[in-house]
């Protein structure tokens, strides 16, 4: 028989939050028991929801294969008495599973696969995977029978919002994420509110702006405070992998019609945006200006970060993102780690901003991007916090990965990964590797093309590539990818000779 879940899925508001609070502690009970110690027996669910702006999501083709990024969480199933729920919007081809199953050293892919429970809600359409699986009590029943110890149990998901709060409810179980009612603190605005709490620079710039005229008020603000600036930056404050943000040209008057026409020409991220709809999804989530801040050199850093249960601020990893895009603010990939010039400050600016999350209540990983800039003859990086992600995101499934494949760890001293032979490990990753020509290879034929070429991750040399979003290649062309190697030349050979082999590869036929 099917376990009901705890409360019904009417549950009245009041009810889900006193609920979600009394298994908030229970969290910590897993996080001591289970996550600190080896081969303890507990259950993962995995609800891979991307609960973000159904707007700004419309932007990313193939949009519910991006819940496959967490597949690399499967790592926990070298554990032989764990066990896991993985739920997507669409059912996983049998090939991709078999793929991650095969990087599971020393536990046959036999006995993992019995411990994993995968279910699919059959909904292609563009809605969040919570959305659906709420809409599904049977769904519900079925995660719940896939739990084999409620009190041994936690929910992992991509980021918190109410529907997820309500999730965890319904299943019983605690939320080993961000509490929903701190989300504010991850939006554009929030992120400047805590970075001047935490005594760190951030650009010049206002938050909590709703409407297109006090986006100009504080465009005049700006050009008053700062003479010399020539473009700022509009963010919306929901937004995420820069494609919310649109930069403006100052113009060369100053009349208020000056900058009302400077807003008519925002440069913006994506070339679908226009400025009416983007004022129009402004109003709707509010958003920030800012300066845009113009040096000789610049890079853009973030810090992955976890506040654990007890508050306790730990360093994950570090990156450069790699951008680009329209406006050159979308984010494409990432190296790690970050540059060894900068890579500590990175870190310890990120530790400020950390705790000042954990005494807000803030216990989930999040990532704080930056901006590192210098000018020539000058020494030391200057930092600016640009903003925090209060969630999962894309510096996440890579670092997953390198965990996944090789079972080393960070060392928080230089900011470097080892693994258990003692080798720094590097990786360049990336979500946005598409192509026309890659349109119509099923995962038997990227399978088939990495093996043919010996691109595969290889446990002697330590070296290799990861795919991900394998299930997005036939329809959309689109494939993400981790290239791991011993040291930052050998990664950038490594990904660009895959570049090579999957465009020789696809002219087959054409």
């Amino acid at each position: 028989m099917i376990p009901k879940p705890p409360f019904p899925n009417d549950v009245t508001l009041e009810d889900e939050i006193a609920e979600f609070e009394r298994l908030k502690p229970r969290l910590n009970e897993v996080w001591e028991s289970i996550l600190m110690k080896e081969e303890e027996p507990h259950t993962s669910v995995v609800v891979p929801s991307l609960t973000l702006d159904q707007s700004e999501l419309k932007k990313l083709p193939g949009v519910n294969y991006y819940e496959e990024r967490l597949l690399f969480l499967l790592i926990r199933l070298r554990n032989p008495h764990a066990r896991m729920v993985y739920v997507t919007s669409e059912p996983v081809h049998p090939m991709i599973l078999e793929y991650y199953f095969q990087f599971l050293a020393g536990i046959p892919a036999s006995h993992a696969r019995q411990r994993l429970t995968l279910l699919c809600a059959h909904d292609g359409s563009p809605r969040s995977l919570t959305e659906k699986i709420l809409e599904r009590p049977r769904l519900i029943e079925r995660i719940r029978a896939g739990i084999q110890d409620p009190s041994r149990a936690y929910l992992t998901v991509f980021n918190s919002t109410a529907l997820e709060r309500k999730l965890t409810v319904l299943l019983g179980i605690p939320l080993n994420g961000a509490d929903p009612k701190l989300s504010h603190l991850g939006t554009k605005s929030g992120s400047r509110k805590v970075f001047r709490e935490a005594e760190v620079e951030l650009p010049l710039g206002t938050e909590d702006l709703r409407t297109e005229h006090e986006v100009e008020n504080a465009l005049v603000e700006l050009k008053d405070a700062r003479p010399g600036l020539k473009r700022a930056v509009v963010k919306l404050n929901d937004s995420f992998s820069g494609e919310g943000n649109a930069l403006v040209r100052f113009p060369e008057g100053q009349r208020r019609a000056d900058f009302q026409a400077a807003l008519k020409e925002l440069e913006f991220s994506v070339p679908s945006e226009t400025p009416a709809i983007y004022f129009d999804k402004f109003a709707r989530m509010g958003g920030i200006v800012e300066e845009y801040i113009e040096a000789q050199e610049k890079a853009s850093p973030s810090a992955q970060m976890r506040v654990s249960p007890k508050g306790e601020v730990v360093i994950i990893s570090t990156h450069d993102q790699i951008l680009g895009g329209l406006s050159g603010q979308v984010f494409l990939g990432c190296s790690f780690p970050a540059q060894d010039e900068y890579r500590l400050l990175v870190q310890d600016t990120g530790v400020k901003i950390g705790q000042v999350l954990a005494r807000y209540g803030v216990v989930s990983r999040f990532s704080v991007d930056f901006l590192v800039y210098r000018n020539h003859g000058e020494k030391e990086w200057k930092i600016s916090a640009l903003e925090i992600n209060l969630r999962m995101g894309g510096t996440t499934h890579p670092y997953l990965a390198l965990q996944f494949l090789t079972g080393g760890q960070l060392d928080p001293a230089t900011g470097l990964f080892f693994s258990p032979s003692g080798h720094a490990k590097y990786y360049r990753a990336t979500d946005n590797l598409k192509s026309d020509a890659y349109r119509g290879l099923l995962p038997e034929d990227l399978i088939e093309i990495l093996t043919y070429n010996k691109l595969h991750y290889n446990h002697a040399s330590e070296s290799g590539v990861l795919f991900h979003l394998i299930g997005a290649l036939s329809e959309f062309g689109k494939l993400g990818l981790t290239a791991i190697a011993n040291s930052r030349e050998e990664v950038d050979e490594l990904y660009l000779r895959t570049l090579n082999i999957l465009d020789t590869e696809t002219t087959y036929g054409r």
